[in-house]
């Protein structure tokens, strides 16, 4: 690895001053000649047969330029995509009988389905007209609950299908029979992981261009992957790829909601083939409430095998997770057997995923995306062994994590772990918080009968990230010495063009302000696979490093002919390539780019300076932390106070510590909502109860401490940078930690467990029940 003067270093985002000036440019703010407006028909019944339509009178509204449904579209489109089952977290994409379209054909599987399409001269007309538009359903039998789905008499969603069952996976190793007759204490809990709603700042919102030219398209979308979105586009709309470009300009948040292909992409591209007029659609609130994908949505059985001193010999764990209406990410709840065991050294294992389909919006990624989920699971569980056992809750952790010495550690889950020391980061976390103290707090308080109750809530992490199969850099050093980046990563949020900025600086010696990131579009980037899953830095970063290793031996090999010495001899220090030892004799990159596109070259060095190139990591990676809360609970009320949060995270060295400090502040308020207030709520009819602002209670500011962060760093072997992912590792973290603080809290009045959120009107009814 080069000279790291910028790695590292506490560098000021590269983004910010033109977005926080308001010059960003996202899909919304696109104005093009002759753009009309779409505004979707949405199905108000959560399963229902669609007879027809009366279209007369919003046909003659102004401004409406045509209406279409879902008939009218099946032969310009193939039905949309859908991921495959069972083994398929991260498999092709494949055709399914689940089929989904477009527009709805036959029948509608939620609130919100997308039935008809009004295109008009305003977005207004266009709204006027969608309510005018007159759909007659017949309404169906409704499964919204996972559990009810699942049961011999439930209302079957897909015709053709025997039940409502998208698949089962097991993962069993050990004698967990055995490990269970013997044990000591069998420790049981019930725990559910409830539905979330994404909520980035910037909603979907598509723009589709004919272009006269190909005879293709040009999409503009709030993506997170735009190679994904061209690929899955190309398909339903049966044309070649080098037909279709896609940009994702400036994206405002996705927390993977905006993954994959939605049905506007596929109706805006298709109106506008249509007709050959730019076409613009953008999310309302509650349609982002009905139609984008949700997260979450599970309930789990566990069960542990105990030994006196809190070592776990064996585990189970049933989940129900609940997929929707569509198999979008029917994957997910396998990430979270997976990751079953968390830090944990559990010899004997009987996980289980059963994913079902209910009459709910599609379930996918969602911050975490199935890890946040495992973890909630494992760390409420070595709380519960705390308390039935009567051991302190850092004992029970210790007890049982994997040792130092064991890495790379084979999981009974089929897991690899890289690296990791869950014990320092354990420490570090205890030592911020002064946890002995805490403790020593929380009993004079009780002694006192404090009418508020301290808890102090621990959950130590483990996360996989890193996701393949591959990922794209090109770096093209211009004649002036200046630097363009092009990544296949494609941002919304994460700050990668300062980080991608540090590093190139460092590795080919550029001048950090003359270098320009480009990202988001498929007619300009290499292929890639985009921003998700905290794989950028990881695989993206991995890509860049192979690219800037190519510049750099170029750029040694040009400065040992100008410089007359052997390239042996030349060495990149501080930005200039000098000869070894002899910093006098040393060239910027600047003058060797000047001469790389020059005629005055050798006869064995082609012109130019640029290289493209990929990185494929060879096997996941796993950050890793402990989180200390310290919450006051008011037993009159059951309002719950965040008091304190100390957060020690490792993932390997930070290329940008105040980019690292902004994901974890962004996970840590998504978690900890998720733990006190965050609940999409369906009523069995399937009407969403939590359809607006209203009623779904995002977190407001002033709900969070000022949080204190810090770390340990365990580099990876397995990517150029050894670093590894931070984007999702808070939120997986924070959510048990929360909840466990406030378990504790409660603890001695006998109130053992409560499912989140955990709002107070929850903990005050169950502070009710016990008196």
């Amino acid at each position: 690895m080069a000279y790291a003067r910028m790695m590292g270093a506490e560098v000021k985002r590269n983004e910010d001053p033109r977005l926080i000036q308001g010059a960003g440019t996202y899909v919304g703010d696109l104005t093009l000649p002759g753009m009309l407006y779409v505004a979707v028909v949405r199905s108000p019944y959560a399963h229902a047969s669609v007879l027809g339509f009366d279209l007369a009178e919003a046909l003659a509204m102004p401004g409406v330029v045509t209406i279409v449904t879902g008939n009218d579209l099946l032969e310009q489109c193939e039905p949309l995509p859908l991921a495959t089952s069972g083994e398929g977290e991260h498999g092709d994409v494949s055709y399914t009988g689940r089929t989904r379209y477009t527009l709805a054909v036959e029948r509608v599987r939620y609130v919100g389905e997308a039935v008809a399409a009004v295109v008009a001269a305003s977005y207004a007309e266009a709204v006027d007209a969608a309510y005018a538009v007159v759909v007659d359903y017949d309404p169906l039998p409704v499964v919204a609950d996972p559990l009810r789905a699942l049961e011999p008499d439930a209302p079957v969603i897909f015709t053709g299908l025997a039940d409502n069952l998208d698949h089962r996976r097991r993962r069993q190793r050990g004698d967990v029979v055995t490990a269970f007759a013997n044990a000591h204490r069998l420790v049981r809990q019930r725990m559910v992981n409830q539905r979330l709603c994404g909520f980035p700042l910037e909603g979907r919102a598509v723009v589709a261009v004919p272009d006269h030219m190909t005879g293709g398209l040009t999409v503009y979308t709030s993506t997170q992957t735009p190679h994904q979105i061209r690929t899955e586009l190309a398909k339903v709309l049966r044309m070649s790829v080098s037909q279709l470009r896609v940009i994702a300009p400036d994206v405002g948040g996705g927390f993977g909601v905006k993954i994959g292909l939605y049905p506007e992409e596929v109706l805006c591209a298709a109106l506008a083939q249509r007709l050959k007029t730019p076409v613009r659609w953008v999310e309302e609130r509650m349609e982002h409430m009905q139609a984008t994908t949700h997260g979450r949505g599970q309930v789990a059985e566990l069960e542990a095998a105990v030994e006196a001193d809190g070592t776990v010999t064996a585990l189970r764990m049933q989940i129900i997770a609940d997929l929707g209406a569509y198999p979008l990410a029917p994957g997910l709840p396998d990430l979270t057997t997976a990751m079953g065991v968390g830090v944990y050294k559990i010899p004997a294992v009987d996980l289980e995923a059963i994913s079902v389909y209910t009459n709910t919006t599609p379930v996918a990624a969602y911050r975490g995306a199935g890890r946040p989920e495992a973890a909630y699971y494992i760390e409420r569980l070595m709380d519960c062994i705390a308390v039935e056992l009567g051991l302190d809750p850092v004992a029970v952790r210790r007890r049982n994590f994997i040792p130092p010495d064991a890495f790379p550690y084979k999981t009974p889950t089929g897991l690899t772990y890289d690296t990791g020391e869950y014990d320092r980061a354990l420490s570090k976390a205890l030592e911020l918080a002064r946890y002995e103290e805490l403790r020593r707090e929380q009993v004079a308080r009780r002694q006192a009968d404090d009418p508020v109750a301290l808890g102090i809530g621990l959950a130590c992490y483990v996360e996989m990230c890193g996701f393949g199969p591959y990922e794209s850099a090109q770096i093209k050093v211009e004649p002036t010495g200046s630097v363009t980046v092009t990544t296949g990563i494609s941002p919304h949020g994460q700050g990668t063009g300062t980080t991608f900025a540090q590093i190139v600086a460092d590795q080919i010696g550029a001048d950090f302000a003359q270098i320009v990131v480009r990202h988001g579009d498929t007619a300009t980037t290499p292929m890639g696979i985009g921003t998700m899953g905290s794989r950028s830095l990881a695989v993206g970063g991995g890509a860049l490093m192979r690219a800037a290793e190519v510049i750099r031996t170029k750029a040694m090999r040009l400065a040992a002919y100008i410089l007359e010495v052997s390239p042996e001899e030349i060495e990149l220090v501080e930005g200039r390539y000098q000869e070894r030892g002899v910093p006098s004799n040393s060239l910027t990159l600047a003058d060797l780019a000047r001469r790389a596109y020059s005629n005055k070259l050798p006869p064995d060095l082609d012109p130019g300076l640029e290289a493209t190139d990929y990185f494929r990591p060879p096997e996941l990676i796993y950050p890793f932390g402990a989180h200390v809360a310290v919450v006051e609970v008011d037993l009159a009320t059951g309002h719950v106070h965040l008091r304190n949060y100390y957060s020690v995270d490792d993932c390997g060295p930070r290329i940008s510590p105040i980019i690292v400090a902004g994901q974890v502040h962004g996970g840590l308020a998504q978690g900890i909502a998720q733990a006190l207030l965050e609940e999409v709520v369906y009523d069995a009819n399937g009407q969403l109860l939590t359809g607006s602002l209203m009623d779904y209670a995002l977190p407001r500011a002033d709900i969070f401490p000022a949080f204190t962060l810090d770390k340990t760093e365990t580099p990876t072997p397995l990517n150029p940078l050894g670093v590894k992912g931070i984007g999702e590792a808070a939120t997986i973290g924070s959510t048990p930690a929360i909840t466990n603080a406030v378990m504790d809290a409660l603890a001695h009045l006998g109130i053992r467990h409560l499912d989140m959120p955990l709002r107070s009107e929850k903990i005050w009814r169950a502070l009710r029940a016990r008196v």
